[in-house]
């Protein structure tokens, strides 16, 4: 299981980047709602010993496993749809053991499908663009997809999607077949944004074709706006430098509660009234300075499947950051989607450093050895 490595090539920079990201974030957390602090703080804990060992973990073991990681996922998905899940604000989306462990299937979905597609393109690196792969990859895709998309959690489905499509283009994809979906995608886009401003659509739930109408017209929906506008308003009132951590003001946003649930998905929002533009931009900055780091690492890679699990991952981080930056600013409808390493969420916390261990393996077996 582990390997004599070279330990020269472990990417400390990268470790560096993704604690101090994680600092913040518990900092953040701790003002926003100071009684999940410690929770994360216990996230952060046992998510480093889960890196450490996965980075000292040859990944290819865990290639020759990839179908019972695809299986194993499959029916943690299935399992939150029983009454084993649990409800939370309308949407079923937790595995609870009582007394024992809550678990996010979805959050877990995002590693587990990285693995599983990157050994399977591998293995098929030469007949990607024949069609029964193509059509193969996407029902095995679907499945999953659908199983997040039921719980509901359109978030989840739209980040994977991304991922997907960019482990398949970084495989080999075909221009011709891109241009081709291309032209089709986009008739079919903008039919369906025709289709969902009707009141009798059925393609979305009520709430969330709301938020989309929220998002377009907030003055006309303001009972389903306010969570956004609420958001830029406190992004904007910390200006430069913000107004603290832990602040007492009342002139204050987040003091106010009028961010429902800040330490989540409108952890930005925190982060921008407390921090400022400075805070903001740090976080964005390590954001993209861990992108970075895994594309180096995954372009160093030995085989082609440590470069589509950096690849898979660095698109992971870097699309969902996006997506919830883009909500928190009122430049995207509202949907919920952590920020990576800064949201509280110990399964997604987890997740995260799980992946973070896995890259700091490819980055141990470098091509050059």
């Amino acid at each position: 299981m582990f390997k004599q490595y070279q330990f020269r090539n472990y990417r400390i920079k990268l470790v560096i980047l993704v604690y101090l990201l994680t600092t913040i974030g518990i900092l953040i957390i701790g003002s926003a709602e100071e009684s999940y602090q410690s929770q994360q703080i216990i996230g952060l804990v046992l998510g480093s010993a889960a890196m450490l060992v996965c980075s000292l973990t040859d990944y290819n073991i865990l290639m020759h496993f990839h179908w019972p990681i695809y299986f194993v996922n499959l029916i943690l998905l299935v399992l939150v749809l029983t009454p084993l899940g649990k409800t939370v604000n309308g949407a079923q989306r937790w595995i609870e053991i009582p007394g024992l462990f809550q678990i996010q299937p979805s959050e877990l979905a995002k590693i587990l499908l990285i693995l599983f597609f990157a050994k399977f393109f591998a293995d098929r690196k030469d007949r990607i663009n024949e069609f029964p792969i193509i059509l193969l990859s996407l029902i095995l895709f679907g499945i999953q997809a659908v199983l997040i998309l039921k719980e509901p959690d359109l978030s989840t489905t739209i980040t994977i999607a991304l991922v997907f499509c960019a482990m398949i283009f970084i495989t080999g994809f075909s221009y011709r077949y891109i241009g081709t979906m291309i032209a089709i995608i986009a008739p079919v886009v903008l039919v369906f944004l025709g289709y969902i401003m009707r009141e009798d659509q059925k393609l979305l739930e009520p709430y969330q074709r709301g938020r989309i109408m929220a998002w377009l017209n907030p003055s006309e929906y303001a009972d389903q706006s306010y969570q956004q506008q609420n958001s830029i308003m406190a992004i904007g009132s910390g200006q430069l430098t913000g107004k603290g951590l832990n602040n007492d003001a009342v002139a204050s946003v987040k003091n106010a509660d009028y961010i429902a649930e800040p330490q989540t998905d409108f952890i930005f929002a925190v982060a921008g009234e407390e921090l400022g533009f400075i805070g903001t931009a740090a976080i964005i900055i390590l954001l993209f300075l861990i992108v970075v780091e895994i594309i180096m690492i995954g372009r160093n890679a030995k085989d082609l499947a440590g470069n589509l699990i950096c690849c898979g991952v660095a698109a992971w981080i870097g699309f969902q950051s996006f997506i919830n930056i883009c909500v928190a600013t009122g430049l995207m409808p509202n949907t919920g989607v952590p920020l990576p390493f800064v949201s509280y969420g110990l399964t997604s916390l987890a997740s995260l450093y799980i992946a973070i261990g896995i890259v700091l393996n490819v980055g141990l077996q470098p091509r050059k050895y």
